[in-house]
């Protein structure tokens, strides 16, 4: 028998339960029940399928401990701290993959791991994007698919027209929602074109424009589905193209989609050569030698300081800047008047903010200035600012510019916003956002991120706040005339707000309520 350090396996699988197991436990129990991802139960099988496959060459070569592997518990660390103290669950996902990586690095060494790296990198598709991401995805998806779904009617004579991601009919409408959108099964078909490029026998570039293939075809077949929901719906009626005959549907396509991969690689396979890779069984006697437990010995204490210095954080208060109710803030800015736009209590409930203030100022010729500030005390996990190009993205707004700028404010400063134009059926609009962050404006999520991970360690602070305005292109103005206004706007809305969130530096007020 092979010499296996099970102590060293037991030892590291005991330390990545117990500081993952929450995470686990979201992930398998939350996450995955979702049907979106439902098909992610079968991942682990799969995997340890792939590595008993590899059995014989695992046996056949020796394990060498390797301290390199330290630097998968590197990032394991890093991905726990951002994930803990910057409130996003994907980074706590990360952060488990790269401890299993670590545990299997170190024990195995290099010239091992690399057997069974594919089998590990496929639990990196079992982790969902963060919602703001999909939400994005999903939308890009269902506008695609949906004209890909009008343009294919169209071939086929029927009339047809797109709004949005509505297929008008004259008869009826189809609606192509989420789950239609495509994503449902372009990932288990990412991950079916995964693994025959890994049983692919080939080239490199072969195997690699079979795993390009992968993108396209999904989009093609689920715009065709959508396409064929419509023919089916003029001849049987809508009912048709709902409930189980819907789901149905997309199994056939799915399948479909997974033989036309098939039949690609067996036309790239070159004549007389086998398409599918086969791995031999285990054959001489079994690699045996002492494994040092050191290198793992030393990662489970790197993880183990970190989840240490976590509980800590947990048993101790943060620092709670208080900032003035929003609701004081001024209606009356120079020549804007404002009035006041209560937000629907669903989206409440969703953006999970302390406060927030809404209000649409008009100037003296009656143009609008949307000005919204939501202000966050706290961010953790699940609850932490949301960008406002999801909800932007997701009611039909096309990014036509987007992208950091530095203005120029009248009077006032320069200021770092996020600068958008934004169009829909032929209407326009201006918008600016940023995140004013403990003394800091930033502009795009992963900044924010990383700077409240790092606020967090130093100054106990994850406070933030999103600020947005947005103003239309009224017939006869240009972008100069719609940025004009909001940079005049900011000059009398800069000081009160600045006046009213808290800055770099502010007087604490620990959680206990006690005042120091």
């Amino acid at each position: 028998m092979p010499r296996i350090n099970w102590l060293g396996w037991g030892a590291g699988a005991a330390l990545v339960a117990f500081v993952y197991h929450a995470v686990i436990i979201r992930l398998v129990g939350s996450e995955w029940g979702r049907a979106d991802f439902d098909y992610c139960y079968l991942i682990p099988g799969v995997m340890a399928y792939l590595i008993w496959e590899r059995r014989g060459e695992l046996l056949s070569m020796p394990s060498r401990a390797s301290w390199a592997g330290l630097w998968a518990f590197g990032g394991a660390v890093f991905f726990l701290l951002l994930g803990e103290l910057g409130g996003e669950f994907l980074s706590l996902y990360l952060s488990l993959w790269f401890a299993i990586l670590g545990v299997c690095w170190t024990l195995l060494g290099w010239r091992k791991l690399q057997v069974v790296i594919f089998s590990l990198s496929l639990l990196l598709l079992a982790f969902p994007p963060p919602n703001y991401l999909y939400s994005r995805l999903t939308l890009g998806m269902q506008l695609l698919s949906t004209r890909l779904g009008v343009e294919f009617l169209h071939l086929l004579g029927i009339t047809a027209f797109r709004e949005g991601n509505v297929i008008d009919m004259g008869f009826t409408q189809l609606e192509v929602v989420a789950a239609c959108s495509g994503l449902r099964f372009l990932i288990p078909l990412l991950i079916v074109g995964m693994l025959l490029t890994y049983y692919f026998r080939e080239k490199w570039w072969k195997r690699t424009l079979l795993m390009l293939l992968t993108l396209p075809l999904a989009i093609a077949m689920n715009g065709l589905r959508i396409g064929i929901s419509g023919v089916l719906a003029r001849t049987y009626g809508p009912a048709i193209v709902e409930g189980p005959a819907h789901d149905a549907m997309g199994w056939v396509m799915f399948l479909l989609s997974a033989a036309i991969l098939t039949g690609c690689m067996k036309l790239l396979t070159t004549r007389g050569k086998p398409m599918l890779a086969v791995f031999p069984p285990a054959s001489g006697d079994p690699a045996r030698g002492p494994v040092s437990s050191a290198p793992l010995l030393a990662g489970l204490m790197l993880l183990a300081a970190a989840a240490g210095y976590l509980q800590y954080r947990a048993m101790t208060p943060d620092v709670l800047p208080q900032a003035r109710n929003l609701s004081a803030f001024p209606l009356r800015l120079g020549e804007w008047e404002g009035r006041s736009v209560p937000m629907e209590s669903r989206f409440i409930e969703e953006l999970d903010f302390t406060d927030y203030v809404q209000i649409d100022y008009r100037d003296g010729r009656q143009r609008v200035v949307d000005f919204y500030v939501a202000w966050y005390e706290r961010q953790s996990k699940g609850e932490s600012i949301h960008s406002p190009e999801t909800c932007l993205r997701g009611g039909g707004w096309r990014f036509e510019r987007n992208g950091a700028v530095e203005v120029d404010v009248p009077g006032y400063r320069k200021v770092r916003v996020n600068r958008t134009m934004l169009e829909q059926n032929g209407q326009r609009m201006l918008s600016y956002f940023w995140f004013p962050a403990r003394g800091r404006y930033l502009t795009n999520g992963v900044e924010l991120k990383l700077y409240t991970m790092w606020d967090s360690l130093t100054l106990r602070r994850t406070d933030g706040a999103l600020v947005r305005l947005i103003t239309p292109l009224y017939p006869g103005e240009g972008e100069g005339d719609a940025e004009q206004r909001l940079l005049d706007f900011l000059a009398q809305a800069l000081p009160p707000l600045e006046g009213m969130l808290p800055g770099e530096k502010v007087v604490p007020v620990p959680t206990n309520g006690q005042t120091p």
